[in-house]
């Protein structure tokens, strides 16, 4: 915050992130701001919602409570630079109309800036000058779509929503295309050389990066030797090269279910750093003496050269650890042993056993979705799960530890905080009319009850809802120099070291650890500002994959529209509830509106529910469901259902009568579509 003097009067600055409602009202969200300033559509500017911008604020004048009101005086970073839309060529010039409502003015297109695009065609532009006294951004296009499928589209439109470039530039393509294929012999000689030590990787079946391996070697006494060998990509990418900014800007991949938009270009992220079988790769390591029961006896942390012989798929793998032979299965059963302990462990100390549904899309080769499964951890991800999780608190114990002119070393650690409070209190009273009690005395006993009600409740009824309240009383994760240990995850300290390839945090600890190792510290300057540019990054990818996800359940759904299918009600709102089909796992809109033939229902906020004022009839999440697809669109990304059946629980004395309004209500739906 800054101070500043106009007219005579005192005013306040602030940076914070503007976000803009459907009716044009602005809202910048400020750090250590009780309340957000509010923004009238006129005193936005040229600011665009996610952007990072410098508000004005009076300092005196509003009344006390009030949420203060000011003025965008300046965008320091904008969220979105590119945009998709159809082109308009004139004589002299051409516009871009945008296909998002998000870009509330067209982009203007200097002729000499087309790049062979024509009047109508589908393109992607970018904004390269948009200054405060021009109502218009001048812009150029980067790509066209004309022939391009409208899923494909769709998904180069969500990333490009979300701030996320689709392209590298020149020279930081130029940059990574510099770098020799194979390995120096004069590097070699500065790294510990495992390319002995039986090594390997286990990955997802589509995956084309590979950033971690793990190896074994057998020791005396019963201990053995278990390296966590991560891709040295901070060996490539020097820092404050055009790479190393490009990589920082994006910060992360994304992964979209039909495609993955890298954070480094292919010539890094799937050949020189990718961990690829019967090819020499430079890499950071953490090699462990420890034994079947998971106990560490000693460790090493520095730069190896390592060569993988074996790719398995996690499928592979499983297959392995039920009974199935393989290579290396003696090898795979003693680390999958290993590994088990380590997580039984874990969960003792407080870690809590969260599990999450992830689903994966089948596509057609237009990628179109034809059908969803529901993705399993299994054993095999376990185990390389702990391996992971046992370097990086590993690395980030023995940064913690170092002291440089009496303070710790800058460093981004991956911190979870305990439960907010509030949240919780109403989550433990919905949890106690399950019988499920909890002791909030300590973050321990918080972590302990969860994990005993979590046990409890598998198979039963109240699972789901359960599960999903559960998660949503956490924190959320996030980068910083604020070592506040890992919640979720039971761990003191705790950092992101094992995918670099695809996270910037990683490249960042692989710098710090190497400084920390050579006694040669020198703390960087911003790095809590790099933190929170990373978390944010991580969000807005989130994000991205949120709005993907959704567009595949839509997309997949509109074949089905008529249907009826089995769903859990997954959220509840004044103006109706959420249900998630069993089979598919797609979410869609049960509107209040479709419900008053039913009863004229009120929100219960505290019981996550709906209740009839005159049949008492109650939808709660984790309530099963009957609906029937009414709409999918793809447009506004949403499937809206309505009820077919009363939920699998409900006994009422007026159960026939509210049949027969479902009923109803699924005739009259029926018949007013046939009209259409």
């Amino acid at each position: 915050m800054s101070k500043k003097k106009k007219d005579g009067k005192s005013r306040l600055v602030y940076k914070g992130t503007l976000e803009i409602t459907r009716a044009g009202r602005g809202f910048v969200i400020v750090d250590g701001l009780d309340k957000d300033i509010s923004i009238r559509p006129e005193k936005l500017g040229n600011a665009l919602h996610g952007d990072e911008v410098r508000v004005e604020v009076p300092e005196h004048g509003r009344k006390f409570g009030a949420r203060p009101e000011g003025t965008i005086i300046e965008v320091i970073r904008r969220k979105q630079t590119e945009f998709s839309g159809r082109l308009q060529v004139k004589q002299h010039f051409a516009f871009l109309i945008p296909d998002s409502d998000k870009m509330p003015v067209d982009v203007y297109i200097p002729l000499d800036l087309l790049n062979n695009a024509k009047d109508g065609d589908h393109v992607m532009a970018k904004i390269v000058e948009w200054t405060a006294k021009s109502k218009n951004p001048v812009g150029e296009v980067i790509s066209i779509m004309t022939h391009e499928a409208a899923n494909d589209v769709a998904m180069k439109s969500i990333l490009a929503e979300n701030g996320f470039p689709l392209h590298f530039p020149d020279d930081v393509l130029e940059e990574a295309a510099r770098y020799p294929e194979g390995v120096d012999s004069a590097e070699v000689k500065k790294r510990s050389d495992m390319r002995d030590t039986l090594t390997f990787t286990i990955d997802p079946v589509d995956a084309k990066d590979f950033d971690d391996a793990i190896s074994y070697k057998p020791l005396n006494g019963g201990n053995f030797q278990l390296g966590v060998h991560i891709a040295d990509v901070s060996h490539y990418i020097e820092a404050g090269s055009a790479l190393d900014k490009e990589a920082f800007l994006r910060a992360t991949s994304v992964y979209l279910p039909d495609r993955v938009l890298p954070m480094l270009p292919e010539r890094l992220s799937n050949e020189l750093c990718s961990l690829r079988p019967d090819e020499d790769k430079y890499t950071f390591s953490a090699i462990f003496e420890i034994n079947k029961q998971g106990k560490v006896k000693d460790y090493w942390l520095g730069r190896t050269i390592i060569r993988s012989v074996r790719r398995y798929t996690y499928e592979e793998a499983q297959e392995i650890i039920e009974g199935a032979d393989g290579d290396h299965k003696d090898v795979i059963l003693l680390l999958n042993e290993m590994t088990q302990n380590l997580r039984k462990a874990r969960f003792k100390k407080g870690a809590i056993n969260f599990s999450s549904q992830e689903v994966r899309f089948k596509l057609d080769e237009k990628g179109k979705p034809i059908g969803i499964t529901v993705k399993e951890s299994k054993e095999a991800h376990q185990l390389i799960e702990e391996c992971m999780l046992l370097a990086n608190r590993t690395v980030a114990a023995y940064v913690s530890g170092i002291i440089v002119n009496n303070k710790p070393v800058p460093f981004p650690y991956r911190v979870h905080d305990a439960p907010d409070e509030s949240k919780l209190s109403m989550f433990t009273v919905f949890a106690a009319r399950f019988g499920y009690k909890f002791n909030i005395d300590s973050p321990e006993g918080i972590a302990a009850s969860f994990n005993e009600m979590l046990r409890m409740v598998q198979g039963k009824p109240e699972q789901h809802v359960l599960e999903s309240l559960g998660i949503r009383t956490m924190s959320k994760a996030v980068y910083t120099t604020d070592n506040i240990g890992h919640y979720g995850l039971g761990f003191q300290d705790y950092c992101h070291f094992t995918s670099p390839i695809r996270r910037y945090p990683d490249v960042m600890v692989h710098r710090v650890l190497q400084e920390c190792l050579d006694n040669k510290v020198k703390p960087v300057k911003h790095m809590e500002a790099q933190c929170r540019h990373c978390s944010d990054q991580e969000r807005r990818a989130m994000e991205a994959e949120r709005a993907a996800n959704k567009y595949k359940q839509v997309e997949y759904m509109q074949d089905y529209v008529g249907d009826e299918f089995e769903a859990v009600i997954s959220g509840v709102s004044s103006f109706g509830f959420w249900a998630e089909t069993v089979l598919h796992k797609c979410e869609g809109m049960v509107s209040l509106t479709d419900l008053r033939d039913i009863d004229d229902f009120e929100w219960q906020e505290g019981e996550y529910a709906l209740v009839g004022r005159h049949t008492g009839l109650r939808l709660g999440m984790g309530d099963h469901v009957k609906v029937r697809v009414v709409s999918a669109n793809l447009e506004k990304r949403q499937i809206d259902y309505m009820l077919a059946e009363l939920p699998q629980n409900i006994h009422t004395s007026r159960s026939r009568n509210i049949h027969s309004a479902i009923h109803k209500t699924k005739t009259t739906k029926q018949t007013t579509k046939r009209k259409r």
